[in-house]
């Protein structure tokens, strides 16, 4: 069984990159982050002529998820993560959850938080804490649980092509990359670090600076696994070569292979 996590950075935009993966590596279900489109406007048609059927938690215009399955539809468990204090619930379209071949899929965006400091931040630990919470509930039911998605972190300087540049950003401040690690503590399994200990794996590069053709990237999409899910995990690796097309989005998926 192969799952993948893709920020698509705009379905509609890059609908003939993402049609052509689904079509070239089949995998199973796929978590989408930033759709930036409605529900209403979410591409159904077109990949259900490729097999497949998606759970959608739109927003117009930002952010976004989606949860796609090969022959049948995820059952949806959770739609917003819990614990939002305000009146309204998170107006932020972020996380997705739902049942997928007996595994509990958990589709996440986690916030950016540029600039730093400041309220954008805030919320990104916020929401993390929310995560947190959220994550430990999961691991209590003893169920086999996927949090795949954009978390917006590098975990450690090893995930990221050089630190020069970016000390300042969100993305490895000391705090998020603590709360990364805290998932871990808590019982969490990080795919491609399990499987590529040594080899760095990046899943973003950004558009300026000529980064995609000097390979100077970033690992901040993850797949981790719960502890009743793990000894299934054969591989996980990333989908690189979607990056290299034109007009792609500035990530490439992050894939995991369970064993049945």
């Amino acid at each position: 069984m192969r799952i993948a996590t893709f920020n698509v950075n705009d379905v509609q935009k890059r609908l003939p990159q993402l049609c052509a993966w689904l079509e070239v590596t089949q995998p199973d279900a796929v978590c989408l982050q930033e759709l930036k489109c409605s529900a209403e406007d979410f591409p159904h048609a077109p990949l259900r002529k490729l097999g497949y059927q998606a759970l959608v938690h739109g927003q117009k215009s930002w952010n976004g998820v989606a949860i796609l399955a090969k022959g049948a539809a995820p059952l949806e468990t959770r739609r917003g993560l819990p614990g939002d204090a305000g009146d309204a619930g998170d107006r932020q379209s972020r996380y997705l959850e739902a049942a997928v071949n007996g595994i509990v899929l958990g589709c996440l965006y986690l916030p950016n938080g540029n600039p730093q400091p400041g309220p954008k931040y805030d919320y990104k630990l916020a929401w993390f804490e929310r995560l947190h919470a959220h994550a430990a509930a999961l691991l209590a039911t003893g169920h086999p649980v996927l949090l795949a998605g954009d978390y917006n972190v590098v975990p450690t300087d090893f995930d990221i092509y050089s630190m020069d540049s970016w000390r300042d950003n969100a993305l490895v401040q000391p705090a998020v990359r603590a709360a990364y690690a805290r998932l871990l503590v808590q019982g969490w399994t990080d795919a491609i670090r399990h499987c590529h200990p040594d080899v760095p794996h990046y899943s973003f590069w950004s558009y300026l600076r000529n980064r995609w053709p000097r390979d100077a990237g970033l690992r901040i999409d993850h797949l981790l696994l719960s502890p009743a899910l793990q000894p299934r995990l054969c591989d996980a690796g990333v989908d690189r070569a979607l990056r290299a097309l034109e007009g792609a989005s500035d990530h490439a998926p992050v894939w995991i292979e369970l064993a049945d």
